[in-house]
């Protein structure tokens, strides 16, 4: 009897202990496993969601959620606190910035081209000059055998049709980078619109969509129909795309190169807020998007864990910018970004 009693006792001890040893590594993984939740622009979904696959290879214990619901959800969710981080594309402005109660820095992720988006079967190239392009969208130029739109486009057989318009139904930065060109280069577009994520629009003929990936939709199923949607949403939905004219008064199709060549000038501040309106060469419709992280989270793991992942976007994700037709962040300002984030959130 004692014999069985020893040899029991050995059992659930070996038992326990086994257990132990089978545990400690999940304990300890979920102990040092955080997930982020971010919120906000469109125009850098796909860049982000791409972020969040390929991060996990460096850093397993990281799991990032990102909705891309739209520059302005984005700044709200940030002032509201709702998130781990914001995004947009229309850099938070001071008195947005205020509002944060936790402090907030702006990180530049990448840059990118705004596509004018057209579908007018049997039309494969389109013009739109620094004179025509703001009238069609403050609604002086309604019809696309326009006299000025036939100036720009000779030989072009133009219908003889109205232009139906697709833009944002949400606060949008890909909207704030459209108008923010068309107001530097046009005083009555300025006045009558202006430069804003969510602009009223005085357009007959006005269709709405929800996100990039709605305004490519109503466009590639709209004929006579011209909007605006993010770089890449014009390429992965076959969408046309016009060549639009800069400064210099070349006509210039969006692309990478173009895109990089309009940014190449641009300077950054110290709080790495940058309106870019009518760039001296390349593509003209440009702008950069940016993540928003708090100076202040509510434990140190998860501070770390969004240092973790600024590190990671701004030296390792970079890499997937080009893949996705997003411009770099240059590497001085990759430097500075990243001693300020490392230096300030706690």
């Amino acid at each position: 009897m004692t014999f069985l009693t020893t040899i029991f006792n050995r059992a659930v001890t070996f038992s326990v202990l086994t257990g132990a040893v089978a545990l400690s590594p999940v304990l300890t993984a979920t102990a040092q496993a955080q997930t982020l939740n971010g919120a906000g622009a469109t125009f850098p979904a796909p860049l982000y969601e791409r972020y969040a696959r390929e991060v996990k290879k460096k850093h397993p214990e990281l799991k990032v959620n990102y909705q891309s619901i739209g520059s302005g959800g984005g700044i709200r969710q940030t002032i509201a606190g709702t998130v781990d981080f914001g995004a947009s594309d229309a850099a938070m402005k001071d008195d947005e910035m205020a509002k944060v109660k936790n402090g907030v820095i702006l990180v530049p992720t990448a840059g990118g081209a705004v596509s004018v988006v057209y579908n007018l079967p049997g039309v494969n190239k389109l013009r739109l000059s620094r004179k025509t392009l703001p009238e069609i969208f403050s609604g002086q130029i309604t019809k696309w055998d326009d006299a000025k739109i036939k100036a720009d486009n000779p030989g072009v057989n133009l219908p003889n049709q109205p232009i139906k318009f697709a833009v944002r139904a949400d606060g949008s930065g890909t909207t704030f980078i459209f108008t923010n060109h068309l107001s530097s280069i046009s005083g009555y577009f300025k006045g009558r619109i202006g430069a804003n994520t969510a602009p009223k629009w005085t357009l007959p003929n006005v269709l709405k969509g929800k996100g990039n990936p709605g305004v490519a939709a109503l466009v590639a199923r709209t004929p006579g129909s011209i909007g605006y949607v993010e770089y890449d949403y014009a390429t992965k939905n076959n969408l046309k795309s016009a060549e639009v004219q800069n400064k210099k008064g070349e006509f210039v199709a969006p692309s990478l190169q173009a895109a990089n060549a309009a940014l190449s000038t641009v300077t950054f501040p110290n709080n790495y807020r940058v309106f870019v309106g009518d760039p001296g060469q390349g593509y003209p419709i440009v702008g950069l998007t940016w993540m928003m992280v708090y100076k202040q989270y509510p434990t140190p793991a998860k501070a770390e864990a969004v240092k973790k992942w600024i590190n990671w976007v701004l030296k390792d994700g970079q890499q997937f910018n080009d893949d996705l037709n997003y411009t770099k962040i240059p590497g001085d300002v990759v430097n500075r970004v990243l001693q300020t984030v490392n230096s300030t959130v706690k």
